[in-house]
């Protein structure tokens, strides 16, 4: 029988972040209590923040098979609840899909209202997310706790058809389909082709450190702190004049603190001005754990199924190492940082090629096939504008002309 009005709550998270992750939603009756559905499911490896979006849609989906009209959804995830609110911006391309699955099951309904609650008063569906969670590690669940019916308060006053709320999941929908027929995303991109003022932007200057003895042996280097060769330092200075070229004016010199970046960064310093290099921890090569200079070929031979994972997966770490799903969240928060703290200005970022190739998929909206297929060279500059309003502008994408003779 179809009911007028439940109540949607849902959780998930993982355990890692990214880690064996799972779901939970229940769905309410607002009169009694009453639990009229329960969802939940173990969804591999994956990030706390996909498991909520994945809890929500699982709790969408059941209120709609119940014949609901109208939605009080309650998370605890504020993430969530605030970018299906509209009020955040999604700038995890991962996290794009999921809210727009959500945003059209939101349509589906004549009003639905999100809010956020404690965790301690979503405690149902916590407990099956957490079951979930055992499952997707390899043990064995443990048995929820359902909660007898509770008397909980009605839902508040919620728009009609053609609430704000509606009208952004509208929006959040057809941004989504358009991002999927062009690759761009409307709510960054302008209304033509017509370049975008660079006068607002804060423009990254991208340099990959120069060459190193590992490097030119192609073996994985990490955490490793191997220092420039020859070859590399003459890179560097060559580099360093191609910048000053690019950039007659720059605001600050971010580095890796690995010496290999901090060595590029102060060849690149020394002819822009001389501002002091500023570590950051944010910008330092992925940890490639067990695999730390090894070659390609010796890790086939030592981990083949691990290797496999690994490249068919972002959120598969090597063994001991860190996944390309938590250097992209350290270094996106890096990046963020400095188009906040030098708007309308230029910056240099001397990095390593994991990170530059996150931050350069993430501003072309690329998949994570775009990370195998992207060949970055040893000081090799790409350059790209963040503009306030989360748009961005890729200008180039490893020059390398500077490198010719040597």
């Amino acid at each position: 029988m179809a009911v007028r009005a439940v109540i949607v709550e849902a959780d998930g998270g993982s355990r890692g972040n990214p880690g064996p992750a799972g779901y939970g939603a229940v769905v309410r009756d607002p009169e009694t209590g009453e639990v009229l559905a329960e969802r939940s499911e173990s969804i591999g490896t994956t990030t706390n923040n996909v498991a909520e979006y994945r809890g929500l849609i699982a709790g969408l989906e059941a209120a709609a098979e119940l014949g609901a009209a109208e939605v009080d959804a309650r998370m605890d995830s504020k993430l969530v609840v605030e970018q299906m609110c509209g009020r955040w911006q999604i700038k995890h391309p991962g996290l794009r899909p999921l809210a727009a699955q959500a945003a059209a099951l939101v349509g589906r309904f004549t009003s639905v209202r999100f809010s956020w609650i404690p965790r301690e008063r979503n405690r149902h569906a916590d407990a099956l997310a957490n079951a979930a969670m055992d499952v997707a590690a390899g043990k064995a669940p443990k048995r929820a706790t359902v909660e007898p019916p509770r008397i909980v308060e009605p839902p508040r006053e919620v728009a009609g058809p053609d609430s704000a709320a509606r009208a952004r999941a509208r929006e959040v929908a057809a941004r989504a389909a358009s991002e999927r027929q062009t690759g761009t995303d409307p709510a960054t991109t302008p209304a033509s082709w017509e370049p975008r003022p660079t006068e607002t932007a804060t423009r990254l200057i991208l340099v990959r450190h120069g060459e190193t003895e590992w490097t030119a042996q192609r073996r994985y280097s990490g955490r490793g702190d191997v220092p420039l060769s020859d070859r590399g330092r003459d890179q560097a200075r060559a580099t360093a004049a191609r910048v000053a070229a690019l950039a007659p004016s720059v605001a600050a010199v971010v580095s890796s603190p690995l010496s290999r970046c901090t060595a590029t960064a102060e060849a690149v310093a020394a002819v822009v001005g001389n501002p002091p290099v500023r570590p950051d921890d944010g910008l330092i090569e992925c940890d490639f754990g067990a695999w730390e200079g090894l070659t390609f070929a010796e890790v086939r031979e030592r981990w083949a199924g691990e290797l496999d994972a690994w490249l068919a997966s972002t959120a598969i770490a090597p063994p001991d190492g860190e996944s390309f799903v938590a250097v992209a969240e350290r270094v996106g928060r890096a990046i963020e940082a400095l188009r906040d703290a030098y708007p309308g200005e230029t910056v240099v970022v001397v990095s390593h090629v994991s990170p530059i190739k996150l931050v350069l998929r993430d501003a072309l909206a690329a998949g994570d096939g775009f990370l195998h297929r992207l060949y970055l060279d040893t000081a090799g500059i790409s350059v790209l504008d963040l503009y306030p309003d989360g748009g961005v502008a890729v200008r180039s994408v490893n020059d390398t002309a500077h490198l010719t003779g040597l």
